[in-house]
């Protein structure tokens, strides 16, 4: 499923209670993705930590790295685009199953609970627009 470029849904910031940890999540494909430094920052952990797990995860067959990872192009502070390896919540659970994180469970219910939203008020949308086109509206596409 590496995909280049993957065009992103919504964007929103993940807080904990505290205000300590910040992580601005992105949603595609009913799901999320996060990169390597921002998996860092949610479980307060190392990049090297992380990517440690990550390669256990992919090497024990737990998930096919084919499955849960994206290249989407980032803007970095040097103004230059990179593609940036992004991984979704199958991953980011596994992930924090394994660094047995309080942080990561709060997360993940959160994630959840928007990925939840995020498709009923999808279903919704598209449901108007199907009654819509129905009574014969042509105007909405």
């Amino acid at each position: 499923m590496t995909k280049e470029d993957i065009t992103l849904n919504s964007i929103e910031i993940y807080s904990t209670i505290d205000g300590k940890i910040n992580v601005e999540v992105k949603f595609n494909n009913d799901t999320i993705w996060l990169n390597l430094s921002q998996l860092g920052t949610l479980f307060s952990k190392d990049k090297s930590v992380i990517s440690k797990h990550l390669k256990n995860i992919f090497e024990s067959g737990e998930l096919s790295k084919e499955s849960v990872v994206a290249k989407i192009a980032t803007t970095a502070n040097d103004g230059k685009n990179y593609n940036v390896e992004y991984y979704n919540l199958d991953a980011i659970i596994s992930v924090g199953y394994r660094v047995n994180s309080k942080t990561g469970t709060k997360f993940r219910q959160w994630a959840t609970s928007k990925l939840k939203e995020l498709t009923l008020n999808g279903y919704s949308i598209n449901e108007n627009r199907l009654a819509q086109k129905k009574q014969g509206n042509s105007s909405i596409t």
